[in-house]
C-alpha cells in the first residue's frame, strides 16, 4: 500500500496555481508520492500532470465536479486520462443521502459508471458516516444498498476511516467487507472535544486529528488494509484546528511510515 497526500487538507494553501505547485512540491519533500486532486483551485491537467511527474507524484484520484461527472462525462475521462489519474473521485452526492436523494443518485449513474469502466477508468464514491443509517425504504445500511446497485470493478468506495467510525462502524471491518471496491482508503484519526456551550452545559464533539494523535485502531486499521489489497492510503485531514495543516501532515506521515513501514 502507498502512501498518499489528500490536497483537501492543504486547500487554503491551494487557491492559485503558484500556490498548488508550490504545496505538490512540499509534500513531494515529505515523502509522499501519490496525491489526490480534491478542493484546490481549477488546474490544467496537462499542466499539473507536468509539475507531479516532476516531483516524483502519482496523481491517483481526484474529487470532480459532480456536475461535470454526470453532464459531460466523455470530457471528465479525457481530462483523467490526460493526468494518467485511473479513479475518479466523487465526494460527496447531492443531498447526503437524505429524503429521494440516493434514489435519484443511483438512478442517474448508470451511463456515467459504464463509460468510466468501458475507458479503463473507475468511478469512486467516497462515504460519510451518513451512509452508515438506515435506508428505510430498504431497511439496509445505505452504503450496503449502493455496493448492490454496481458491481465492484465499476464503483467503488473510498473508504474513509474516520466517518466509518463516526458513523458507528468498524473501520477495519469495513475494510474487509469492501475488499476489491476500496481501491483507496482515507487515513485520518479521531479524538473527542470536550466544552461548554453558551448556556454553560458540557458537551462533547468529535474531532478529527492527526494520525497517531487520536483514538481509532490503526493496528487494525492497517492490518485489514494490507489484508483486503487497499492499493493506496490517503491521509486527510479535514480540519487541523489551528495547526499547521503540513505539519500535520507531515507527522501523519512520519507516524504511518515508522510504526507500519509504508512509504
Amino acid at each position: 500500500m502507498i502512501l498518499g497526500a489528500q490536497f483537501y487538507t492543504l486547500r487554503n494553501f491551494c487557491k492559485t496555481i503558484e500556490g498548488l505547485d508550490e504545496s505538490l512540491k512540499k509534500v513531494a519533500d515529505m515523502g509522499y508520492t501519490a496525491v489526490q486532486l480534491s478542493g484546490v483551485c481549477e488546474y490544467d491537467a496537462e499542466w499539473v500532470a507536468e509539475r507531479c511527474r516532476e516531483y516524483g507524484l502519482k496523481i491517483v484520484i481526484t474529487h470532480f465536479n459532480y456536475d461535470k461527472i454526470l453532464n459531460d462525462t466523455d470530457a471528465t475521462i479525457e481530462f483523467h486520462k490526460k493526468m494518467d489519474c485511473p479513479y475518479i473521485g466523487l465526494g460527496m452526492a447531492r443531498g447526503a443521502m437524505m429524503d429521494n436523494t440516493f434514489e435519484t443518485f443511483i438512478n442517474e449513474i448508470p451511463e456515467v459508471v459504464e463509460k468510466i469502466s468501458a475507458a479503463g477508468l473507475k468511478f469512486m464514491y467516497h462515504n460519510h458516516n451518513h451512509e452508515f443509517a438506515i435506508n428505510p425504504k430498504t431497511g439496509n445500511r445505505f452504503i450496503d444498498d449502493l455496493c448492490a446497485a454496481y458491481p465492484a470493478d465499476k464503483l467503488g468506495i473510498t473508504m474513509d476511516t474516520y466517518w466509518v467510525q463516526a458513523g458507528g462502524a468498524d473501520p477495519a471491518q469495513w475494510i474487509m467487507k469492501l475488499k476489491g471496491r476500496n481501491n483507496v482508503v482515507h487515513f485520518k484519526d479521531m479524538n473527542m472535544y470536550l466544552y461548554r456551550d453558551a448556556d454553560g452545559k458540557a458537551q462533547r464533539q468529535n474531532r478529527i486529528a492527526t494520525i497517531g494523535e487520536g483514538n481509532m485502531n490503526y493496528d487494525a486499521i492497517i492490518e485489514a488494509c494490507l489484508k483486503a489489497d487497499v492499493e493506496y492510503g490517503f491521509v486527510e485531514l479535514d480540519d487541523c484546528y489551528g495547526k499547521d495543516p503540513f505539519e500535520c501532515m507531515k507527522k501523519s506521515y512520519d507516524f504511518l511510515t515508522s510504526r507500519y513501514g509504508l512509504k
